[in-house]
């Protein structure tokens, strides 16, 4: 065939396989999305920036410090394209209804205190006449000037560090506050028998001797003599008590915040992602300056900062990590980390229980807790892994109501309408009965657990909460019903379409205030940015009225959790694979319907057929057909359950491209 002919006939299959994608529906521009630099500032919102040491040549990543031309070249990026530096002053009295911050307010920190702070950082902020933080670390400054200073286990030259009296120099120039960043708990700690080491400021110690951990009224004690150390130093060589406690690592805690706030403390600052809206200063994200970036990927970072970033998921059973050999325990995190990796997603959903048998009732736990086995105490160390090494975030995923506990302990009944009797429903997850206090208190107590001895960024809710419309018949739910007014009993408020309503809108405002308050009992141990999400039915979305079939409801979850996370999963549905297509694209018209919703939800596709006795894989490549699908109709987060990571399934070549940001935004 002549060179001319193959051309026109490879021109050719281009184009009717580029006619064959489905294009994106026409949207007039006053409807599109506005990229993140043409959105104005958001009102009293301010930008942290976190610096550490600034050398003039070869800036070392062992301590994220950055050249002086390019930080001199970074605060002129910022001056010029009108970012204006704000004191805590200005903070606090916008916060309590004073004047409005400036648009792209900026708090510039410097941490750790190095001697570069004072010899190349102060003659610049001079110049500018612009504000900033500086947040030593006490033991530091304390080191004798003849000796090496004990970084976090790496012993490094005194002189690159402050001393007091520079500290007090620094504070009197009136453009510098001195913030505390810790005494002596800027290192780790060993955090679990795997050996991992954790930031001291956050972890409860593990002893390898006793194998214990440390307790909570120990790490108590701890925090505050190293919070009230760090206080005294530094009120002793300014004159004043500091009010802004900065995180080592970036890496907050709820108990520790609750000694910082005790002891007069009024923001304190992470190195999370985000704009802070001073609706909750004692958790305020910082953007990083590490890599020594030039002038445009930092301009690209600094902008980025107002934008939301999609969440890609991948859910992972922690089953498929554990094995009785440690060793080969080993080998699979190892693949699980480089899949993740490798995959580009940004968050794992993480399971925190074990359910080798797959039928939802749990017997065990992966976290050492007050009132489980624990089939191994691997959770914290898988977790930890993926966050440091896969670079993504990690929730860890829980049931609500489906443990596995005493016996005595009352369980979710069903009503039969045919026999008038009550009895656990044989066809639906074995749940104990969240009108119990005792249920609740105890329930409670794990997720204080999981909170207490794992890193996490947030917590995923098992589907298990979920009541029918039968349920719940126990004693206790039967009273908690009669109590707020409803019928004392099922019979009762079935057969009156109002009362049943009322019962359908109580049950589900009751799950979720239950799970409201394990996300406070989580937060007040872990810190308040941890993130939650649970799961909903595809049904309630489509169907409203089914509501009354799972005490679910889409506009509920929307604004009680910080992401809504529908199992979109046709073929579990029943839809043949050439209907799952417009099956997916009507859930997202669903939720399209609520202004903003989507920015709120997390798509969970199936990676498998649960319909099929063998529960036969799904090929990559539907599962991105599927991905492509919900780009199109205007969803940006979604991810897959469940990922074999031992056996590549799905195929990551053919399923990356269309989850992973990095490929295809």
């Amino acid at each position: 065939m002549p060179l001319i002919s193959r051309f026109i006939l490879l021109l050719g299959v281009l184009l009717v396989s580029a006619c064959a994608q489905q294009a994106p529906a026409f949207a007039p521009p006053s409807e599109r999305p506005v990229a993140a630099n043409e959105k104005p500032w958001p009102k009293n919102h301010v930008l942290g920036i976190a610096y550490h040491d600034v050398e003039d040549r070869d800036p070392d990543q062992a301590v994220v410090a950055v050249r002086t031309e390019r930080m001199i070249e970074q605060l002129a990026w910022l001056r010029e394209n009108g970012y204006r530096p704000v004191t805590v002053d200005q903070i606090m009295a916008a916060r309590k209804g004073g004047p409005e911050l400036p648009p792209k307010a900026i708090l510039l920190s410097f941490d750790d205190g190095y001697s570069s702070f004072y010899t190349r950082v102060m003659p610049v902020l001079r110049a500018y006449n612009w504000h900033a933080l500086l947040a030593p670390v006490g033991v530091w400054i304390d080191t004798p000037l003849n000796q090496p200073v004990d970084f976090a286990g790496t012993p490094r030259q005194r002189s690159d560090f402050l001393t007091w009296d520079q500290i007090r120099e620094i504070s009197q120039s009136g453009l510098v506050e001195i913030a505390a960043h810790t005494d002596a708990s800027h290192k780790g700690i060993l955090a679990n028998p795997q050996g991992n080491m954790q930031p001291a400021a956050a972890t409860r110690r593990y002893d390898p001797v006793t194998r214990r951990y440390e307790s909570e009224a120990d790490f108590q004690a701890r925090i505050r003599t190293d919070v009230a150390t760090i206080s005294e130093k530094i009120r002793k060589a300014t004159g004043k008590k500091p009010r802004v406690w900065v995180w080592p690592y970036g890496t907050a805690d709820g108990t520790s915040l609750a000694v910082v706030g005790e002891q007069g403390y009024e923001m304190a600052l992470t190195l999370d992602d985000g704009l802070d809206a001073l609706d909750n200063l004692m958790s305020s994200p910082r953007f990083l300056v590490a890599s020594d970036p030039d002038g445009e990927h930092f301009a690209n970072s600094i902008v980025a900062v107002q934008s939301d970033s999609p969440m890609r998921v991948v859910h992972v059973d922690l089953d498929n990590v554990y094995d009785p050999d440690p060793a080969q325990q080993e080998v699979n995190l190892g693949k699980l980390i480089q899949r993740m990796a490798d995959m580009g997603a940004n968050t794992v959903f993480l399971q925190a229980f074990a359910d080798p048998k797959g039928d939802g009732l749990v017997h065990s736990l992966y976290f050492p807790n007050r009132h489980l086995p624990v089939r191994a105490d691997i959770f914290d160390r898988v977790a930890w892994q993926l966050r440091t090494r896969a670079h993504v975030k990690v929730f860890a995923w829980m049931p609500v109501l489906s443990f596995a506990l005493d016996s005595k302990l009352p369980r979710v009944t069903r009503w039969d309408p045919q026999t008038g009797t009550t009895s656990v429903d044989p066809d639906q997850y074995k749940r104990l009965s969240p009108f119990d206090p005792e249920v609740r208190r105890i329930i409670g107590e794990i997720y204080e657990d999981v909170a207490r001895l794992t890193s996490v960024d947030g917590i995923l809710y098992h589907d298990d909460a979920v009541l029918s419309d039968f349920e719940d018949a126990s004693p206790e739910a039967l009273k908690a019903y009669a109590a707020h007014g409803l019928p004392g009993s099922i019979a009762a408020l079935r057969d009156d379409p109002a009362a049943m309503q009322r019962w359908t809108r109580f049950k589900s405002r009751y799950l979720i205030d239950f799970t409201h308050e394990l996300t406070a009992k989580v937060r007040a141990i872990r810190g308040p940015q941890v993130l939650t999400a649970r799961n909903l039915f595809a049904e309630p979305i489509l169907n409203p009225e089914s509501e009354a079939w799972f005490a679910q409801n889409l506009d509920d979850f929307l604004v009680s959790y910080d992401w809504t996370a529908p199992m979109a999963m046709p073929l579990m549905e029943k839809q043949t694979h050439a209907q799952s297509g417009p099956w997916l694209e009507a859930l997202v018209a669903k939720i399209r319907q609520r202004p903003g919703a989507l920015d709120r939800t997390v798509f969970e596709l199936q990676a498998r057929d649960w319909t099929k006795k063998d529960q036969a894989d799904i090929d990559g490549a539907q599962l991105a057909d599927w991905m492509g699908r919900l780009k199109r109709q205007g969803a940006t987060s979604f991810g897959y359950y469940p990922d074999n990571f031992l056996e590549n399934l799905p195929d990551l070549k053919t399923v990356r491209p269309a989850l992973s940001n990095k490929w295809n935004p």
